[in-house]
């Protein structure tokens, strides 16, 4: 046995630090085509819109806007930037909140909507819209998005507060969520109630999503809740891998997990929060995102964590494009596109990945 040991296991150790440098070289590989695509999706949902505009105009715009024409950077900068960059960083947010909810709730179904965030910040959006009702301080032109990202955010804080002083796990906690998805949905079906026709209007319209909403200031701001969330994400990737390998086992490692789980809903609930006040409501972006990723990198959240942020990017940046080339002259809710095309992606890697 002492021979074997020696002279087998250093071969076996090479094999292994072999097989874990292909990995991550494979893996390396991913990331680069992901990012590529992402380049390439962005530049063409920029170049997209019923102003045909070549890419190397809409290249010198955005690299040169004052040497280029005023209409062509008007066009560039006021309207196409701000909303493929909304769907960049939407995309980026929801899939990364996703991500995180999937694992700490140990649910492959969960998605940033699951605790009722989404029916949250439509009531907040609903009050704004329907009564004019909103919390003190905010602008009238930020009444809609702050009313959405302040109960949004609100209702996840006052979940995780409901389930902690009761010492609660993750399934009560779902349980708990879908009370609050059905409790904020019967409010919103109240206010559509009572709501003048213009009103009416205006809500389904915001719940459809729409990246038209984006300006610059709004980005600002869901641009830094993004770059302050990530690094805290990335910083408690290890701990959520060694979550998915259960409760137990992650608390023999040294993992605190109420405090993980307190800490990453946190950080779900200001992710979903800031993109929803910012496009409305956008489904199914949150789950295919983490999917996908899980897919082509698996369970290491080193890579799982990034790799979803960059699908749900990716997913979100085409569905703005085809939202604008469907129909000429018309621009669809964002929403409704990211679900038509995000399902059948969605359902064609898990059929590939159920084959012997």
């Amino acid at each position: 046995m002492t021979r074997f040991e020696t002279t087998e296991g250093p071969g076996e150790t090479t094999r292994i630090i072999a097989s874990y440098r292909t990995l991550l070289h494979r893996r390396m590989v991913l990331f680069a085509v992901l990012v590529t695509a992402l380049c390439v999706a962005f530049l063409f949902d920029v170049c997209t819109g019923p102003a045909a505009l070549p890419l190397k105009d809409t290249v010198s715009a955005i690299l040169y806007p004052a040497a280029s024409p005023r209409p062509v950077a008007t066009i560039i900068w006021d309207v196409r930037l701000p909303q493929s960059v909304a769907a960049v960083l939407v995309g980026l947010g929801l899939a990364l909140a996703g991500a995180e909810m999937q694992t700490v709730l140990n649910n492959p179904l969960a998605s940033p909507f699951t605790l009722g965030v989404s029916s949250a910040a439509v009531f907040g959006a609903a009050l704004a819209i329907v009564l004019g009702v909103g919390f003190p301080g905010i602008p009238q032109n930020w009444l809609v998005a702050g009313n959405a990202f302040l109960f949004a955010f609100g209702s996840m804080l006052l979940l995780q507060s409901l389930v902690r002083l009761r010492g609660l796990g993750a399934d009560a906690l779902i349980l708990m969520g879908i009370a609050l998805f059905f409790t904020f949905n019967a409010l919103v079906a109240l206010l559509q109630f009572v709501a003048s026709q213009e009103a009416l209007q205006q809500l389904v319209f915001w719940t459809l999503g729409s990246l038209s909403r984006a300006d610059w200031p709004k980005l600002a701001f869901v641009a830094l809740v993004v770059s302050i969330v990530i690094p805290f994400s990335y910083l408690a990737a290890w701990k959520m891998t060694a979550l998915r390998l259960g409760e137990e086992r992650a608390q023999s490692m040294g993992v605190d997990v109420g405090r993980l789980r307190l800490a990453s809903l946190v950080r779900i609930s200001l992710l979903t929060a800031s993109a929803m006040a910012l496009v409305g409501t956008v489904g199914f972006v949150g789950l295919a995102g983490p999917h996908i990723a899980r897919l082509l990198v698996g369970e290491d959240h080193r890579f799982f964590l990034p790799g979803s942020a960059l699908c749900g990017a990716l997913i979100l940046t085409i569905a703005s494009a085809i939202s604008k080339l469907a129909v000429p002259g018309v621009l669809i809710p964002i929403g409704i596109v990211s679900a038509a095309i995000g399902l059948p992606v969605f359902l064609v890697l898990i059929l590939q990945r159920g084959r012997p």
